[in-house]
């Protein structure tokens, strides 16, 4: 765009005045510069472009396209494009390459073609402006075979609109076409894409940027390392327009020759031999230095979000590079940065890698809403350090397996012998729970005979025994003891659980456990109760199994562990208190535990019972 100015000088000293002419030519940016203007120009989209010029020859186009994908890739590019192929007038048909030099070709690359229209749906989104869209349809265009329409941002569109759209976009008149592109193709309404053809525009590989980068340079006279291309490429994560606007900000950045250094401080980047470094402290298991080396590069001013998208990137390659190699196509990324990922991969194991990348990726992740950005990125990198120090259960299985005596297949070792630490039974046997109980209770009530514990055993001075010749020694020990046969409990016992129900106001699972079975084998307390496990489990709750073992472990003097069990049908119950309640059909509903609990609970009473079993 050129701008010419004409005026005057002002005068001076009685001199006439000196007329100029001013002319400011206004610079336009690389994307739009460099934009394709064939189909043959547009890179990394072929299997789009190929469709459409093979459409093209064949007459075979449609009247509605969608085009998406990434930013920056060629959506808009390719549909400007193919407006220009349909109405070029070097030829009396649609052609597969537009002239680029036709009135209908300069004006749609203008942008001020009267029958390509193009809309910013995200301003132009309503239902009355889909209404004034399809009222022009029914108008022929005024020069060019198509009136093409051209939406961008189509996803923007609301439901109303689109539904108002429907019926044109079906069958539009012969001369209109429709074109939207999106980078949100799920938004748009499946009844909107079943009417289009739809085109997925794939990201632009790493290598087909740097290539169309270093034209660029060559055509711009601009000096540029090979590794600052890389690193533009990169950075453009995909997308071209990316790249080219970045380019476009580093060369007057730079002064002169574009340098990996420059575009590191333009973008922001933390150097990838930093991050080695910071790979190899996590292999040594070096925490400080890890912590010393995110902490110079946080004081230099480098993001911690920054970092640890870098992290994650350079970990992700690493991992590649650790099962693909360092030559794999899947890294897209610098010779330099190859070499650095290789040396990086050989210090890990695959399982490694992987979980460092699981830890990285979720640490980005808590970054982008956390508060103290810099101490969760730490804890992230110290969760790398730590899982250095983990062994796999691989290993430890396969150690178990070669370790002596196990499973017979390796010889018997010497048996390992370690000096007797056992304690007595009576200090074993209780538990801090079981004592904290017992002195609440001497506290609170007036302290009853306790049964005398059993004497301690004898502590032998014979040495313990480990390893493969334990066994046996243990069988032919005499010392050994055998298992406890159950008794029953004593009456205090019974009595002493019982009472704490009752004074809790558990009555009713009271009343169910004083006609069982009470049996003491051991530390183990059983009940055998003439109910199903169901009622058991809807008598007894957690609350009232806890305090039915701290009664019984102060009653008995050490800790017991308690297991109410069902008893058979028709088992004849064990003695216990005599009941307060009389004999009946009434008696009995009102003993039953399932009638209580439904009392308790909905505050219900009993109206009529009605015994089933005497009317068989």
């Amino acid at each position: 765009m050129v701008a010419a100015v004409s005026g005057h000088f002002p005068t001076s000293a009685g001199l006439a005045g000196i007329a100029y002419n001013r002319i400011s030519v206004s610079y336009q940016v690389l994307a739009r510069k460099y934009r394709p203007q064939k189909f043959s120009e547009v890179i990394g989209q072929e299997h789009v472009t190929r469709t459409l010029r093979n459409a093209i020859e064949q007459g075979r186009t449609a009247h509605g396209y969608i085009f998406s994908g990434h930013r920056g890739i060629g959506k808009t590019t390719v549909a400007r494009l193919l407006a220009m192929a349909l109405n070029c007038r070097s030829s009396d048909q649609p052609v597969a390459e537009p002239c680029g030099i036709c009135d209908s070709c300069t004006e749609i690359r203008a942008g001020n073609s009267v029958d390509v229209i193009e809309i910013d749906a995200a301003t132009n989104r309503g239902i009355d402006e889909i209404r004034e869209l399809r009222e022009a349809t029914r108008y022929r265009p005024a020069r060019d075979r198509f009136k093409i329409y051209i939406l961008d941002e189509a996803h923007q569109i609301t439901d109303a609109a689109f539904n108002a759209l429907l019926k044109t976009l079906e069958e539009p008149p012969d001369h209109v076409v429709f074109m939207l592109a999106t980078t949100q193709p799920e938004d748009i309404p499946q009844t909107i894409r079943s009417r289009c053809q739809h085109f997925n525009f794939r990201t632009v590989r790493f290598e087909e940027v740097l290539g169309q980068l270093r034209k660029i340079a060559e055509r711009e006279n601009i000096a540029a390392e090979e590794d600052a291309l890389a690193l533009l490429a990169e950075a453009g994560d995909g997308s071209m327009r990316d790249a080219l606007s970045i380019l476009d900000q580093a060369i007057p950045f730079a002064s002169g020759r574009l340098t990996a250094e420059t575009i590191r401080s333009l973008v922001g980047a933390v150097p990838s031999d930093v991050l080695e470094e910071v790979m190899q402290a996590v292999a040594r298991n070096s925490s400080e230095e890890v912590l010393r080396r995110v902490d110079a590069l946080l004081s230099e001013g480098h993001s911690p979000l920054h970092f640890a998208r870098q992290l994650v990137r350079f970990l992700r390659n690493a991992t590649v590079a650790k099962i693909a190699g360092a030559d794999s196509s899947l890294l897209q990324i610098s010779s330099d940065e190859r070499r650095r990922v290789a040396r990086v991969a050989e210090l890990f194991t695959e399982e490694d890698l992987a979980r460092q990348l699981q830890i990285m990726l979720r640490t980005h992740s808590e970054l982008g809403y956390r508060p103290e950005q810099r101490f969760h990125l730490e804890l992230g990198l110290l969760k790398m350090v730590h899982a250095q120090r983990l062994l796999p259960i691989e290993q430890l299985l396969s150690e178990a397996a070669a370790a002596p005596g196990a499973g017979g297949l390796s010889s018997p070792a010497k048996p390992v012998v370690l000096p007797d630490t056992r304690r007595t039974e009576s200090s074993a046997a209780g538990s801090p729970f079981a004592a904290d109980s017992a002195r609440k209770g001497k506290l609170s009530a007036e302290p009853t005979p306790l049964p005398q514990p059993r004497p301690p055993a004898a502590t032998s001075t014979a040495p313990v025994v480990m390893g493969s010749a334990a066994p046996a020694i243990a069988a032919i020990s005499p010392e050994a003891e055998a298992p406890e046969e159950p008794t029953p409990a004593s009456a205090d016992l019974r009595q002493g659980v019982l009472d704490a129900l009752e004074s809790t106001g558990n009555r009713m699972l009271s009343s169910l456990l004083e006609t069982g079975a009470w049996r003491l084998q051991g530390s183990e307390l059983t009940i055998q109760v003439p109910s199903s496990a169901k009622v058991i489990e809807m008598a007894l709750s957690a609350e009232a199994k806890r305090l039915m073992v701290g009664a019984a472990s102060r009653t008995a003097g050490r800790s017991l562990t308690l297991k109410v069990v069902p008893g058979e049908a028709g088992r004849p119950l064990a003695p216990g208190r005599p009941s307060s309640n009389g004999g009946g059909g009434r008696s009995r509903v009102e003993q039953n535990p399932i009638v209580q609990r439904m009392k308790e609970k909905f505050g219900a009473e009993i109206r009529t019972v009605i015994d089933y079993r005497e009317k068989r």
